[in-house]
Order: C-alpha cells, then structure tokens, then sequence
C-alpha cells in the first residue's frame, strides 16, 4: 500500500534509539507522520504489542491525534468498527492494542506497562508524569511538541540524553502543505517575531513576558531566617509544599513536595514524615482538607483573603531577590515558564497564564501570610 509520507517518517524507520523527539513548528506534519508510521511500520511489524499514545488532557486527545488516527485508518479502508473499543478508547490493530489515554488522571499515568510510548505535545506534561509513563514503557518513546516554553525539562533531561535521537522539523519539511497555509504561516515574519521564531522556524522562543527573574542556590544560607511553608492542595493536578527562608532583601524557596494523586490522608501521613519547621499556609479554597489535617495534628491555617489574589502575591514576591535550591526541580520549571497574558493587540496585560503554577501558588501563599503582616521584620510589605 502506497502512503504519503514526509521527513518526519523516515527518521522513525528502524531508529535504534529509545527516545525519538520531534521539536518543531507549525503544520510540519509531526503529529500525522508519527501516527503513520504506527500503524503502516510498527503494528506492521509486530504484534501483541501495546502502544500508549496520550496527550494533557481528554478533550486535547480527542480533538487533535485520536482523530487523525481514525481518519487514517479510514482513508485507507483499514477502519473496522469490531476492532474500536469506543468506551475504552482503544483500537486493536494486527493483534496490537493501541490505547488513547489523557495524563490529567493519575491512575491512567501509573497504569500497565507498554511496548511502544507517544507522547503528543509532550511540552503539556509535567517531570512527574514523563517519569511515571518511561518507567512502565519497554521499548520505544516518541515525543513531538512546539517549543512554546523558553526553559522545559525536555531541553535538560530529554534532550541531552545519550539514547535520543532529536530532530527539528518545519512546515517547509511538509511537502503536501496548502500553499494558503503556507503563506499565512510566512506572514509571521512580519507580524509576530516570537510566534515565527516558534512556529515558523521550530525553535525556542525567548519570551518577554516572563514575570519573574531569579537565581538558583545549591542550597539556603546557614544564617537566613525561616520563614514559613505554603502548600497548593491537588489530586489530578500536583499537590505541592515549598518552604521559604529569608536573609535581608532575599527569598530563598525550597521545593519539598511535588506529587499528583494524593488524598487529605497521603498529604497528612507525608507531613509527620518531615521535620516542619513552622506553620504550613495553605489554599484556602479547600477548607476540608485543612480541617482534616488539623485534626491530623498537622499545624496548617488557611490563607489570608488577600492571598487569594495572584496579583498581591506576585507584587509581594517581586519586591525581593528570589534564589531557589536546584534541587527544586518542579519549582525552577514553573518560574521560567510563569508569564504575563497578552490582549489581543499583543500588548501585555497584569494577568498571568493560568498555567503550571502549582508550586509558585505554594510559594506565593507562604510568603504573602508572612510578608503582608505589618508586625513582621523591617522588610515588610504593606
């Protein structure tokens, strides 16, 4: 059977490394190629295999590479109906089982184990996912992603990996491009440098947007004061614990806790397990977990009103220098990436993408309790 493939294809065609990342712009035919090459190279080839294709979120999944599936088992009148499992979202495809999961419910992240991982715009996930889903894959790993984010685990812990093999690829690089397309695309040369620099050319973007500049420290000075602890509560999305340290004008945090999946029963029974050195801030949109945690022994008060709004607890962070321990992994991603929200003229607004800022809500709740209080220190902020 004859099919229309592009570069993107042939670098997956016996690839002898474990990890295979696909970095590029818009429309190269990443996303298309890779799903072209499961069905018509890998499932070919093999069978009694289970191959994970996953994204974010459902609704992303169904949307964009679920659908290309089906579409590509139809154009080519491979589409059985017996062989779709609708409710599970799984297809089985010459004895393989390929499934569609989304990365927003733990359990699915933690599930079995698999032959063949894809991970669709992978720069969506978060360290912990990523780690769960190599740990229960056997064999191969192909990830695509728009380099959308200036700093992301994938450029310091894919990326340089001695077993990936990483390729950039462009809309130039998709011969069967709508020329319209095409030159919608090229128009960013002129109207968006940032946009083109990501989506035309596929590269890292250098953002100004960015809300905060910081440091990282290997570790927190002897003499700098404690000053308290935040925590972000999450199930689905990352539960979250960051404790903070101050020295004159310096914020020092340090990232304790970082996990998805975990009830007010886990988060109470991994609290006795560390020394806490003070009193936990905690969201206060939650205040039956806060109960049920008091009621653990736990020494935790919701936070002040005010620190429910991001802008103060941002304005208060930004009167210090920030330093974070390298250690802080999750932390450090979430800060390089944090940015402000652009209107629609391009111009920047007060407002912050709601967007992978877990551990910088737990920073902003400890400090903003502590550093909002009139009583506290020279270097309050009123």
């Amino acid at each position: 059977m004859k099919i229309k493939t592009n570069k993107v294809y042939r670098t997956l065609i016996d690839n002898p490394h474990k990890i295979i990342a696909h970095q590029g712009g818009t429309r190269s035919g990443k996303t298309y190629n890779i799903l072209l090459w499961i069905i018509f190279d890998y499932c070919a080839r093999n069978t009694d295999k289970t191959i994970t294709i996953c994204r974010k979120t459902f609704p992303a999944l169904r949307a964009t590479v679920m659908r290309d599936f089906i579409e590509i088992l139809r154009k080519h009148n491979m589409y059985s109906e017996e062989h779709h499992n609708k409710s599970n979202s799984e297809y089985t495809l010459n004895g393989n089982l390929v499934e569609f999961i989304s990365l927003d419910i733990p359990t699915k992240v933690r599930g079995r184990k698999r032959q063949l991982l894809y991970i669709n715009e992978c720069n969506e996930i978060d360290l912990e996912s990523w780690n769960q889903l190599i740990f229960r894959t056997e064999d191969k790993i192909v990830i695509d992603y728009n380099p959308s984010d200036e700093y992301h685990f994938i450029y310091d812990q894919i990326l340089t990996r001695a077993d990936c093999d990483f390729h950039i690829t462009t809309y130039k690089d998709n011969p069967f491009l709508d020329p319209n397309i095409k030159t919608e695309i090229e128009r960013l040369k002129d109207t968006d440098e940032q946009y083109w620099q990501i989506y035309g050319l596929g590269l890292k973007g250098v953002s100004k947007a960015t809300i905060f500049t910081f440091s990282e420290v290997n570790q927190i000075p002897e003499d700098a004061e404690f000053l308290s602890l935040g925590m972000d509560f999450g199930f689905n999305d990352p539960t979250t614990l960051v404790e903070i340290y101050r020295k004159d004008h310096n914020l020092y945090a340090n990232e304790l806790l970082y996990r998805t999946g975990m009830t007010g029963y886990d988060m109470g029974q991994y609290l006795k397990t560390i020394e806490l050195k003070g009193i936990i801030y905690a969201d206060s949109a939650r205040p039956e977990v806060i109960e049920e945690l008091r009621r653990m022994g736990i020494p935790i008060r919701p936070t002040k009103k005010g620190a429910n709004s991001i802008q103060a607890g941002i304005d208060v962070l930004k009167r210090y220098k920030i330093h974070i321990t390298s250690s802080s992994n999750n932390l450090i991603q979430e800060m390089r990436n944090y940015k402000w929200q652009e209107d629609k003229t391009g111009k920047l607004t007060n407002v912050p993408v709601a967007k992978n800022d877990h551990c910088i809500d737990s920073f902003r709740y400890g400090a903003y309790n502590m550093l909002s209080n009139p009583s506290y220190g020279k270097y309050t902020i009123m």
